[in-house]
Formats: C-alpha cells, structure tokens, sequence
C-alpha cells in the first residue's frame, strides 16, 4: 500500500471529489482526517469497512482558529501529518453585472481563504519533519475563466498562484505542492447546473463523456506518494482534454 503508515487531511471531504480522495487515500493506507460544515460520519463508517482509519471532524476553512484546532486534533491522535488536500469549495455562479458583494466575498473566503488558513496551520509541522504533500483542487476554469464565473474562476486562478508560491516556500523542507484542475466531473455540485451547461460542458470534452470523482481521486492519490516525490509546483488538468 503506496500510503501505509501516513496521515492525510482533507478539506470539504464528506462529499463529492473530496469524499473520493479520503476513501483512495485510506485504500492506499493512509489515515484520514475529514474536515467539512456536514458531518463526516457515513464516510468514516465507509472507510472503516474496507479496513481504513478515519476521523470526522466539523470546521469552517476560512476561519483560521478552526484549522489550528483541526491540525492540534490531528496530530494528537496520530502523531504527525503528511498529506493535505485542499478541496473545499462552493460557487455562487452569476454574471458580473448581477453579481452581489455577499456572492462575491463568500467563494473567495471558502475557496481561497480556506487554502491560506489549513496551509498556514499546517506549514509549521511539515517543515518541522521536512517531509509532506500538500494537494489543492483547483479548476480549468482557472486557467481560461468562465462565462458566469468570474468569483469561482478567480479563486481557482488564485490556487494556482498560492500553490506555485508556497512550492517555493516549501521546498526546502522537502515538501511538494501541487494543484489538480479537474474538468467536468459527476459530483451533487455538478448535478445542479442546468441542463443547457451541462450539455454545453459535454460538447468540450475530448473523450466524449464526463469524469468521475474516482478519477480526481487516483491523481491525488500519485501526487501523495513517493513516486511523486520529485513534482512541485505543477497543475494536473483532470479534464477528458476538455480544456484543450
């Protein structure tokens, strides 16, 4: 198992891309830490079925106190960290011209904010064992924007920036950071869009078809190992070639 013997957080983890990157993680041997507003409970009992470790826990990512006592919490039980993915995040899609402040400032308090907070909080410990990954779940959208988007593609573009960024912080304490920017993936935010985006989504995909969230997950799950080890600073587009 590529992850035996880790401890791995992730963000916004009871669902979605994020509920799939803590069930590969565990396959692959890793304990995790699920942090989201919603309980966690039904996918720790998941991961405890197939023989993994996992622990729930209730936080706010953009609130800075929160992720300090999420890390205390974690590394008290376990004893250290060694892979953060930083998944959460929410849209509040509008065009510019209708857009209000509120719409705004909550994506870039969930989607970015909630990067600087956990990465911040965890920063001290990764450098302190000078070992670690840190994975943060971006967008294509934040490499080419999006009609409807201009929060949710900012944030994601800012990701990007962040994590290139804090590669070279990291670095010397052999820590990697990395970004994934999935395209259109099968998850409840997507099943929400309307029926002309999706279709409008699908007609941009090269292979044809949308991607599932275990296929975000099994890049994760590379960029956490050690055959990873020497990757830094990149962005993974997880797309079926819809961005190209």
């Amino acid at each position: 198992m590529e992850l035996q013997g880790k401890v791995a957080l992730v963000t916004g983890g009871a669902r979605g891309i994020g509920a799939a990157v803590a069930k590969e993680l565990a396959r692959q041997g890793a304990s995790v830490a699920i942090v989201d507003l919603a309980p966690g409970t039904d996918l720790v009992l998941e991961i405890e079925e197939i023989g993994g470790r996992a622990l729930a826990l209730k936080g706010d990512v953009a609130d800075l106190a929160s992720a300090e006592e999420v890390l205390r919490e974690v590394t008290a039980r376990w004893g250290r960290l060694d892979i953060l993915v930083l998944n959460a995040g929410i849209t509040r899609d509008s065009v510019i011209w209708k857009m209000s402040e509120d719409a705004w400032d909550e994506v870039l308090r969930v989607n970015l904010r909630g990067c600087f907070t956990y990465a911040k909080a965890a920063a001290p410990h990764l450098r302190g064992q000078r070992s670690g990954r840190i994975i943060l779940i971006s967008s294509i959208n934040g490499l080419r924007g999006k009609f409807g988007q201009t929060n949710y593609a900012a944030t994601k573009a800012g990701i990007i920036g962040f994590a290139k960024s804090l590669a070279k912080e990291l670095g010397p304490s052999s820590v990697t950071v990395n970004v994934v920017a999935p395209g259109f993936i099968i998850t409840p935010m997507t099943d929400a869009m309307p029926a002309e985006a999706r279709e409008k989504a699908l007609a941009e995909i090269a292979l044809g078809h949308p991607g599932t969230t275990e296929d975000v997950a099994w890049v994760v799950a590379f960029l956490a190992s050690e055959r990873a080890r020497f990757v830094t600073g990149e962005v993974v587009k997880v797309d079926g070639g819809q961005y190209i």
